[in-house]
């Protein structure tokens, strides 16, 4: 019985992922890591996109999103068994949805703090965003 109880809570913990809260910094970009930009396409037209970020919208002007949606972009783009980091404007909307992908799914995610205004104060590489 023992043992059995064991092997749950193991099986169990190994569902969740881990979340980390990390500021932007040189080091995520030479990590090769890749990074979700989950902001809104007028957001990435407004200030670019982390040098190398994938755009993969999560909420959109309104506020609304769509899991399914978002999952299936994101599984297509990302091998989402290894880390990956998440960025938005501020880091507000990364909090939620990174906690939502570590706990929820058991994604290893690294939430970037300050989000793109801080990598912006900071002049870490962006590009333009042309689509």
């Amino acid at each position: 019985m023992n043992k059995t109880l064991l092997l749950l809570l193991i099986l169990t913990a190994s569902l969740f992922g881990e979340l980390i809260h990390e500021y932007p910094s040189q080091k995520i970009f030479n990590s090769k890591i890749p990074i979700i930009d989950i902001r809104t396409p007028d957001e990435w037209r407004e200030t670019g996109l982390a040098k190398g970020a994938i755009p993969i919208m999560f909420f959109n002007e309104r506020g609304d999103y769509n899991v399914k949606a978002f999952l299936d972009d994101l599984n297509k783009k990302v091998d989402t068994k290894k880390p990956f980091a998440i960025i938005c404007r501020v880091g507000s909307r990364t909090r939620i949805v990174g906690d939502f992908l570590s706990k929820e799914l058991g994604y290893d995610v690294i939430n970037l703090l300050g989000g793109m205004m801080f990598l912006k104060a900071k002049n870490l590489p962006t590009v333009p965003y042309d689509r």
